[in-house]
Formats: structure tokens, C-alpha cells, sequence
């Protein structure tokens, strides 16, 4: 028994130094690379046509998993908090990568990438962001994205100027209507089968049925966790920020930056879904096909990377695991210059010392330089989750 145990110790410790060897060659070839990145110009098609659009949702997905909430919205009070940091510090016109719902579109929406990748581990953010992707489509303005949003009828003088704050008290006002939501379910449906002509099958449309019934039955008060047995939507200072809660939040220097703030980002983000420039794909951030495909594409494209928010996925990645290690392996394949930035959320302390922020939904969101963190990894300085928040500032 002693034997055998000590052989199988000695063969997990050998894979795990060719996963390192493998990562830290990739990682030298990546930041050697960056230069030459640095020099291209972007070669992005202005567009994607639904063809397009669907090759890479079917040939750059990888099979779905498990985890534990439904996470219809953030979970994250303070995540606007870097956006001042991050205009200056990175162009337009790159590439955007990110996880989870629709915090991205806050972070899309002030960036302004020519093109974005949505990664998630769980099918149902596929799901959620094709639901999201129709209603906006079909959604002149804000006014009537809520309305479809949450299956609820137009309340009288939203106009334009209206603030997000007032919209979303007149939608929570409102009464839910189950004839809209059938109506409007349909609408979703034949958007997406019919007038983009995607291939999804039963499962999928459930899927998207199944979120759009959450959003329907909360409104404004849908929070991360909601019908899981959080005992139905809650607020401030009571558990987990409602989708209201999070609209109104600002950037900590009193700009409000979410995407229905204003008309005027609200358009930036519909432009970007008309002309298919969200792409929601099913992935593992340590896995072998997502990141690495999309990786490949940026490159044959001259594309660079201009920000990558990961929530915090890593502290998942980083327990009892290789995953950390293959990540930072798929990121050294990403097209990557000096102003390519990290973007995480710290919950509960998560062993970061930084200024900002504060426990729980309000920990802080932090930043941390992609090429600076595939240099520390190269040289044995990242091995934990404590260590890529420690990196980070």
C-alpha cells in the first residue's frame, strides 16, 4: 500500500511539473510576443453576420458545468469602482473578455471594445445573454428594454431624459403581466430562430425560458440567487443586491456608468449586439478549446486584448487544483500589449490588503497588469489564489 501510494504521489507530481513546464513555455513565448502585438493594428471585421456568429458559439464552446447559483445578476456592489482607472489606462477599439451576466455590458459600454467573448463555465449564461441579446435588439430604448425585460407594460412619461433610478421604481411599481410575458417569450424565441436563423435546440430555449421567467416573476428586485432558496429577491444591506440595487450604483466618483444609466449608453451596447459583437460562449477558464480558439482568432485577426474581468473564478481555480496553473497557460496564448488588465472581484477579504472597497457585496474590484502577472507566474512567484490577489492592486 505504502508503495503504491507513494508512486501515485510521485505521478501527480510529475504531471503537475509537465502542466508547469507546458504553462511556463507558453508564458515566455506570450510576453516575448507582446511587442509585435503591441505594433499590429487592429483587423477586426466591423461586423459578424449570424453566420459568424453562431460558428463561434457552436465551434468555441466547450461542454457546460456545474455551479452552485443560477447568478441571473452581479453579486457585486463596487464593481464600476475601476472604470475611472481603467480609461486611463486602456484604449478602444481592443478586445474585451469576461464572465457572468450583465456586468459586462457596464464594463463594454465604457471601454468600447470593437468586439467582446463572454466565457462561463454554466450553459444558463449562454442562455441568459441570448435572452438578453433579443430583448435588446428588439429594444429602441431603455423604457422599452425594462418593459420587455420584465414582461411589464410601459409605465406613461419614461422618456428619454427619465434617470434609471425612476425607471426601474416605475417598472417595480408595475404589475406583472402573464400575457405579456407569453407574448413576449415568443417574440424572443422567433428573434433569435428566425430572424437570426440560430440553431438552438429544446434545451436551449427552456433555458432561455427558465431565465426569463425569473426575470419576469422579480422585476427589478431579481437578484443572484433568486427562487434558490434565498426566500425571494432582497436589498440593501439585507443579502444580495437586487438587479435595481446594482443599476444605480456609480463609479465611487459619483458617475453613474451602468448601461441603462443613460440613452446614450444604452446605444453603444445595442449597436454592439446588432451587429453580433457579444459573443456569449460555454466555457472553462482552464479548459483546452475556449480561451485558446478565441485566442487564436485575435491573433489571425491582429487583435489585442484590452481587458479581462474575471470576477472572482480564480478562487475557484486555485482549490487542490492545476486549473490556476492551465489558466495562466490559456491567457499566455491570449494577444496581450503593456495596457492588457486583469479585473477581479475580492470577496470576504480574500487575503487582499489593498485600499477600496469593503466585506461582502461591497469587497473590493481590483486590477492587475496581464502581462506583469504572466511574468510573475513565469518565475514561480504565483502558486494560490492569495497570490494573484496579492499581485493585484
Amino acid at each position: 500500500m505504502l508503495v503504491r501510494r507513494t508512486a501515485h504521489d510521485i505521478l501527480q507530481r510529475l504531471a503537475r511539473a509537465l502542466v508547469a513546464s507546458a504553462v511556463a513555455s507558453a508564458v515566455a513565448s506570450a510576453i516575448a510576443l507582446a511587442p509585435a502585438a503591441r505594433a499590429s493594428a487592429q483587423a477586426l471585421p466591423s461586423r459578424l453576420d449570424d453566420s459568424t456568429f453562431w460558428k463561434f458559439v457552436t465551434d468555441y464552446s466547450e461542454p457546460g458545468g456545474y455551479f452552485r447559483s443560477d447568478n441571473f445578476v452581479s453579486n457585486e456592489m463596487a464593481f464600476q469602482y475601476v472604470i475611472p482607472t481603467l480609461l486611463q489606462t486602456t484604449k478602444p477599439g481592443g478586445v474585451y473578455l469576461g464572465v457572468g451576466p450583465d456586468q459586462n455590458f457596464t464594463y463594454i459600454v465604457a471601454l468600447k471594445p470593437k468586439l467582446a467573448f463572454i466565457f462561463d463555465i454554466r450553459r444558463g449564461n449562454f442562455q441568459e445573454h441570448l435572452l438578453y441579446k433579443a430583448v435588446i435588439e428588439m429594444s429602441e430604448n431603455r423604457a422599452d428594454f425594462l418593459s420587455r425585460l420584465f414582461s411589464r407594460p410601459r409605465p406613461a412619461g419614461l422618456d428619454t431624459a427619465v434617470s434609471a433610478d425612476s425607471m426601474l421604481k416605475a417598472y417595480a411599481a408595475a404589475p406583472g403581466s402573464d400575457t405579456l410575458y407569453q407574448k413576449n417569450l415568443k417574440a424572443v424565441r422567433d428573434w433569435l430562430t428566425v430572424h437570426h436563423h440560430f440553431t438552438l435546440g429544446d434545451s436551449d430555449l427552456a433555458g432561455i425560458e427558465y431565465v426569463y421567467s425569473a426575470f419576469s416573476a422579480a422585476g427589478p428586485d431579481l437578484t443572484y440567487n433568486f427562487g434558490n432558496g434565498s426566500g425571494g429577491a432582497r436589498g440593501f444591506g439585507r443579502g444580495m443586491p437586487t438587479y435595481g440595487d446594482l443599476m444605480i450604483q456609480t463609479d465611487g466618483q459619483g458617475a453613474h456608468r451602468a448601461y441603462i444609466a443613460s440613452e446614450a449608453n444604452y446605444r453603444v451596447l445595442r449597436e454592439m449586439e446588432l451587429n453580433n459583437e457579444i459573443v456569449p460562449l460555454v466555457g472553462n477558464f482552464a479548459g483546452d478549446k475556449a480561451i485558446k480558439t478565441v485566442a487564436a482568432y485575435l491573433k489571425e485577426h491582429h487583435a489585442t486584448v484590452t481587458a479581462f474581468y474575471l470576477s472572482n473564478v480564480e478562487q475557484y481555480l486555485w482549490n487542490g487544483s492545476d486549473d490556476g496553473r492551465k489558466f495562466f497557460g490559456n491567457v499566455a496564448a491570449l494577444p496581450l500589449d503593456s495596457a492588457s488588465t486583469f479585473i477581479r472581484a475580492v470577496f470576504n477579504g480574500g487575503g487582499f490588503r489593498g485600499a477600496g472597497g469593503g466585506g461582502g457585496m461591497r469587497g473590493p474590484t481590483i486590477l492587475a497588469s496581464m502581462i506583469d502577472q504572466l511574468k510573475a507566474f513565469n518565475a514561480g512567484h504565483i502558486n494560490s489564489y492569495y497570490d494573484v490577489i496579492q499581485l493585484s492592486k
